[in-house]
């Protein structure tokens, strides 16, 4: 490629990404089935999982800290819907991250990063519920793509609702 002079044009410099942590931040798991005695019977599991994510520079340069928050509750579909576990992670990751332009940044740690971290959650949700009495989870990829422009939407939302009206 050449420039508008004809003279070669630089490269962009190449991203560069090194995982240097992942870790458990925090971890709860509650088996209300054992916990309250609830009887077995009629068990229609119904699932559902809050995904949100942070990330924040660290002091030291070209270093981000992101957390991935899963919160997966269990209730039975049949009955009074009692809650059968709830599993609440967080799990972070130190990344060394450089020649990501800065209007690019937040982005690329809400969206790349996590993708990195999400085999590693989804492989402790499994092992986790598990061990703790239940058929192991395989919760589903999750688009954080689509995840980050929801959540853009959503902010714009806010923004709009709280402006005055003219």
């Amino acid at each position: 490629m050449t420039d508008a002079n004809g003279a070669p044009a630089e490269a962009a410099p190449q991203i560069r990404m090194q995982v240097l942590a992942q870790y458990v931040r925090d971890m709860s798991f509650e088996n209300m089935v054992a916990q309250k005695g609830l009887q077995g019977g009629d068990v229609q599991p119904d699932i559902q999982v809050q995904v949100s994510l942070d990330a924040r520079k660290r002091s030291v340069e070209h270093q981000y800290e992101v957390i991935t928050k899963f919160k997966v509750t269990s209730k039975n579909k049949s009955g009074a819907a009692e809650t059968l576990f709830l599993l609440e992670l967080d799990y972070g990751g130190i990344f060394h991250v450089e020649n990501v332009p800065e209007e690019q940044m937040h982005p690329f740690l809400l969206i790349e990063c996590p993708r990195l971290l999400f085999p590693f959650v989804r492989r402790i949700i499994s092992d986790v519920t598990r061990d703790g009495g239940f058929p192991p989870l395989n919760i589903d990829t999750v688009d954080f793509l689509a995840l980050y422009r929801m959540e853009l939407a959503r902010r714009a939302d806010a923004q709009k609702a709280a402006q005055p009206v003219q």
